[in-house]
């Protein structure tokens, strides 16, 4: 009798281990399906921030059509709205190029050019891990990297309409700099300090309203925009591991100049 309750036992609570599964299975079905209408509605909803953007944004529309002037036609899908996981940003600009050095028997040099990861339409151009990588090879005099014009909106995160548009135009300003000059934010830690710092602060992000929202304007409205700006430079300096260490004096060092470098405004949007 015993070994028979125990059976039955065992059975009930396989049956119920069984039940449970059942529903567990029943709820990552359910939760998964909503992740996916939710990205999918993130990607629709950014989508239209950026049409709206490119069709109604005196600033969005005069730093594209400046970046036409310069010469540099953007490809159709400079801008991009993509999944950026858990990567907490707004949005992005470039996609590491590498360019692959190996020196075959006898002795020669070939090399190899891919665009890591730049190709995707529906997810981070690179993880900051991948760019890690890329460096470090660098580094080791594996490879050599260039920067390529590349826009992304990480669909997720962006919070409305008005954070899109600030988000493109802090972007777009890298990709004029990339075009005006022989910018290398890769191996030249000031000149990716000065297109930062100059990105922070034509784009809007660090208008007073923008730092009240983020409860950081506290009583001091004199001189919040600079502050603003060196805060959020240094951050995205650091992101480059060739300027992270000393992040802080790329951005002091090109600061006084590039904090008033206004091109391709005549003076400051913010003024205008």
């Amino acid at each position: 009798m015993q070994s028979s309750d125990t059976t039955k036992a065992s059975a009930s609570s396989s049956s119920n281990s069984e039940e449970e599964a059942s529903i567990i299975d029943s709820i990552t079905a359910r939760e998964s399906q909503k992740t996916a209408e939710q990205k999918a509605q993130d990607k629709s909803t950014c989508e239209q921030y950026v049409q709206n953007g490119l069709k109604r944004d005196v600033t969005v529309q005069f730093l594209y059509e400046r970046l036409l002037k310069l010469g540099c036609r953007p490809p159709d899908d400079l801008i991009r709205c993509v999944d950026c996981g858990t990567k907490p940003v707004a949005a992005g600009f470039g996609v590491v190029e590498e360019i692959d050095v190996s020196t075959t028997a006898d002795s020669s040099t070939t090399t190899t050019r891919k665009a890591n990861g730049g190709n995707s339409s529906s997810s981070c151009a690179q993880t900051q891990q991948e760019i890690n990588t890329l460096i470090a090879k660098q580094n080791d005099g594996a490879a050599t990297l260039k920067l390529l014009p590349d826009i992304f909106l990480c669909q997720q995160n962006i919070q409305n309409e008005t954070h899109a548009r600030e988000s493109m135009a802090h972007e777009l300003i890298h990709a004029i700099d990339m075009c005006r000059t022989k910018m290398d934010p890769i191996n030249n830690c000031i000149h990716m300090a000065c297109t930062e710092i100059r990105a922070e602060n034509l784009a809007g992000e660090c208008h007073w309203l923008r730092e009240l929202q983020r409860g950081r304007m506290g009583t001091n409205f004199v001189g919040h925009g600079a502050e603003c700006v060196k805060r959020r430079a240094i951050r995205s300096v650091k992101a480059n591991p060739n300027c992270a260490e000393k992040a802080a004096d790329y951005v002091d060092a090109a600061f006084d100049r590039c904090f008033k470098d206004t091109f391709p405004f005549d003076r400051h949007p913010n003024l205008r």
